[in-house]
């Protein structure tokens, strides 16, 4: 779970989103990520339960840092109002598929994951094993438990056929995403309570199974 400090901060950075403000409440802001990093060690012990790989991991190897880089960007707000973490056998740079946690007041949190609009050689790998192996992958996103959690597989999708692939292909659709991602959301009350934790693990158990795939087509 996590503390209401940590939703207060973030909420108040939200409308206050400035360097002056920021450095005027610089303990509030060590105090939620030192909170929302108890949170994210929390997860890593659970996923290591499965995947020993992320035993050797750390907090700091998943979370995100909060400043923005504005050099190329419209928007010059140089921190970002949410705490965001990537769970992955290779930390937050890993290019391959992981799981995800957002947190943002005003119900925009989410836990979720998938593979976010990969190089062109991953993305060609991840169509390549969904062509070879649809009816697995249908198994998996068709589960009802997986619908219930998830709903659909996401992602921007592009408006002309992929190259080697025809429009008669009855994985089509799902060949056409250039990201493969799924999300679950969260209203701002599960975040603190003391459960959270445990269904968060439940949600990327769930998961587990998506994730699994992407990555076998790219390792």
């Amino acid at each position: 779970m996590l503390q209401q400090l940590t939703f207060t901060f973030i909420e108040e950075l939200g409308k206050n989103n400035n360097k002056p403000w920021f450095d005027a409440h610089r303990e509030e802001y060590e105090a939620a990520k030192a909170d929302f990093e108890v949170l994210v060690s929390g997860l890593l012990l659970g996923l290591a339960e499965s995947e020993p790989l992320f035993k050797e991991q750390k907090a700091k190897d998943c979370i995100f840092r909060i400043f923005r880089d504005v050099r190329f960007a419209k928007d010059k707000s140089p921190y970002k109002a949410n705490f965001g973490a990537f769970f992955s056998k290779g930390g937050r740079k890993f290019p391959g598929a992981g799981y995800y946690l957002h947190v943002e007041p005003g119900g925009k949190s989410f836990s979720g994951g998938g593979l976010w609009m990969p190089e062109a050689p991953v993305l060609k790998a991840v169509r390549q094993e969904i062509d070879y192996n649809y009816g697995e992958f249908s198994q998996i996103v068709g589960d009802t438990h997986f619908k219930k959690v998830f709903g659909k597989v996401e992602g921007e999708q592009l408006k002309t056929l992929p190259a080697g692939y025809t429009a008669d292909n009855p994985a089509i659709d799902v060949l056409k995403l250039k990201s493969f991602t799924v999300m679950h959301h969260l209203a701002d009350e599960e975040l603190v309570k003391k459960d959270f934790l445990k269904k968060t693990l439940g949600v990327f158990n769930t998961m587990s199974p998506f994730i699994s795939f992407l990555n076998r087509a790219i390792v």
